[in-house]
């Protein structure tokens, strides 16, 4: 049985730091692109960072010079680290796991509520 277990969010303030944390079962995590999502109220889910099978990285323009992705195949987990939030940031974040080849996915977790406020 797939799953994807999101956790790390909270509420934090303007300018601190979150690192979420999402752990896998079920698939053969290190064939997998993973990808960190976030979808606010009255918005689209949009993606905020993925890390591929290869190691290879992408940001969001919102996520670039903030946010780090990174993977622990070994643990079948990936990790989202997230410094100088935002209020915009705030949002659910969510997990999911795509394979291109073969074609798998995608999955999805039931994601993490990060809250920036003061």
């Amino acid at each position: 049985q797939v799953q994807l277990v999101e956790s790390g969010g909270g509420l934090v303030q303007p300018g601190g730091s979150l690192r979420l944390s999402c752990a896998a079962s079920g698939f053969v995590f290190g064939i997998y692109d993973m990808r960190w999502f976030r979808q606010a109220p009255g918005k689209q889910r949009e993606l905020v960072a993925l890390i591929t099978r290869d190691s290879i990285i992408n940001y969001a323009e919102s996520a670039k010079g903030r946010f780090t992705i990174s993977r622990d195949n070994a643990k079948n987990t990936v990790y989202l680290q997230m410094t100088s939030l935002k209020p915009e940031d705030t949002a659910v974040y969510l997990c999911s796991a795509l394979c291109y080849m073969p074609a798998r996915g995608p999955y999805w977790g039931q994601g993490t509520q990060v809250t920036v406020s003061s």
